[in-house]
């Protein structure tokens, strides 16, 4: 074999070898970083589903507010009257 083609194949084998080191770091930040994000979705999704909670609870006591308020005005609406 011709010595240059030689040096060429070994240059060739020493690139692959650095970029297949490369890749299989590549691969691995890349699947800690879906892990991560996968934890951080969950999150979101369990802080939402809280402010879900508390939201539909607010909405069940504003109309009850709402009403009370207004009954609190038509008594002292009556009480002024009254005086």
């Amino acid at each position: 074999m011709n010595p240059a083609a030689e040096i060429l194949v070994i240059i060739l084998s020493v690139f692959l070898a650095i970029f297949l080191v490369l890749g299989i770091i590549l691969i691995i930040y890349l699947i800690d970083l879906t892990c991560r994000i996968r934890r951080i979705s969950k999150s979101a999704e369990n802080t939402f589903e809280e402010i879900e909670s508390v939201v539909s609870g607010f909405s069940k006591i504003v109309p009850s507010m709402i009403v009370t308020e207004m009954i609190a005005k038509i008594i002292s609406k009556f009480k002024s009257k009254g005086e």
